[in-house]
């Protein structure tokens, strides 16, 4: 029931900035420009091609290329490939579109929430602060060593290694697993 990076990739290559552009970081060895939308910037990125194959089987690209704003927790090839042997290429078939639609909606917030801003709900609720996703799902920000932490609904925790990642149409912070829905 778990997917493999090709699915993820497209929403974490989201990430593209301009060259001009100093304080959004380079994801996957590509530029992440903020004039461009995540599903344009996500494409780019060679860490996010899981995420990216997913995203399109999901058909989701319409809608991550919306106005938003939208906060993306995108996931690395590396953290698709944590999942059990086979998982990603399972959730790519069709008949597996509405499990792949929920678990790359789950890492996806409805908001455009920069890391100064998730740390400041942290602080504010005593040190964990509840991330409603476009999803249904709802998990846990903390934070750790002046990274924010996401708790998914299985237990699995993800850090964010890349943050405030600008779009156009919101903020992608790259995490190093995958978010999955309570079961």
């Amino acid at each position: 029931m778990f997917f493999k990076p090709t699915a993820i990739a497209f929403t974490l290559a989201a990430f593209a900035v301009p060259a001009l552009a100093a304080e959004n970081p380079m994801v996957g060895g590509a530029a992440m420009y903020d004039t461009k939308n995540i599903v344009e910037n996500a494409v780019n990125s060679a860490d996010h091609t899981t995420l990216v194959a997913a995203v399109q089987a999901a058909g989701l690209v319409e809608t991550l290329s919306g106005k938003g704003p939208f906060t993306v927790f995108a996931p690395t090839n590396e953290a698709f490939a944590k999942l059990p042997a086979g998982t990603v290429e399972n959730l790519l078939k069709p008949e597996n579109k509405e499990m792949l639609t929920k678990i790359l909606t789950c890492h996806v917030v409805a908001a455009n929430a920069s890391s100064e801003a998730i740390m400041g709900m942290i602080a504010d609720e005593g040190g964990k602060h509840p991330v409603k996703t476009v999803g249904g799902c709802e998990f846990t920000a903390t934070s750790k060593d002046g990274k924010v932490m996401i708790e998914d609904g299985q237990g699995n925790i993800a850090t964010v290694t890349i943050a405030d990642v600008k779009q156009s149409n919101g903020v992608i912070h790259v995490i190093d697993t995958v978010l999955l829905p309570k079961m």
